[in-house]
């Protein structure tokens, strides 16, 4: 069982083994944690990113998987890249649709320990642009962590927001989660 944590900061200045992106399918960066991620750890990590889409991944990462690249600059080890879904509004499709928000956070942190993470750095998958409901994306994210076996000692939420945080630190009650 990890230990939990809630941070509000900048995922890229953690001091992890290991850095979660939100990226988008195509693995090229993008907006918001992507962005913020290829600008601060450089141009070895698109360069990475780059490779894969060329080898492994020609029509990019599928939603709710999982491929790690090197940090570069960024003060961690590795970045392990994730697709989250785009919320696609209340209905059946909403709990499809969070399956897949599950996968993005279970596939990462198994991969994170995998590669011999002791601890790793998550944001808000799916809950900026995406469009992911914050109290419905927060229980998603902290219920996955707390129930995943396969996962680094140190699991440490990086919330971009106040706000966030606060849905965060709401969803580990309402779930009876403990959470530093």
């Amino acid at each position: 069982m990890p230990r939990i944590e809630l941070v509000t900061g900048d995922i890229t200045a953690e001091r992890v083994d290991a850095i979660v992106n939100a990226a988008n399918s195509s693995l090229l960066g993008g907006g918001g944690v992507d962005g913020a991620i290829h600008r601060a750890g450089g141009p070895s990590i698109l360069a990475e990113c780059r490779e894969l889409r060329a080898t492994t991944l020609p029509r990019g990462l599928p939603v709710g998987d999982a491929v790690a690249t090197g940090a570069g600059r960024l003060r961690a080890r590795w970045v392990v890249h994730t697709v989250g879904p785009v919320w696609p509004g209340a209905g059946a499709e909403a709990d499809e649709r969070r399956e897949l928000l599950r996968a993005a956070y279970r596939n990462s942190l198994e991969l994170a320990a995998r590669l011999g993470a002791a601890s790793v750095a998550l944001p808000a998958v799916s809950a900026g642009v995406y469009g992911w409901p914050a109290d419905d994306a927060a229980a998603v994210a902290l219920a996955t962590a707390d129930a995943t076996d396969a996962a680094p000692e140190l699991v440490r939420f990086v919330l971009f927001s106040s706000g966030m945080h606060e849905e965060f630190r709401a969803a580990a009650q309402r779930l009876g989660i403990a959470t530093a």
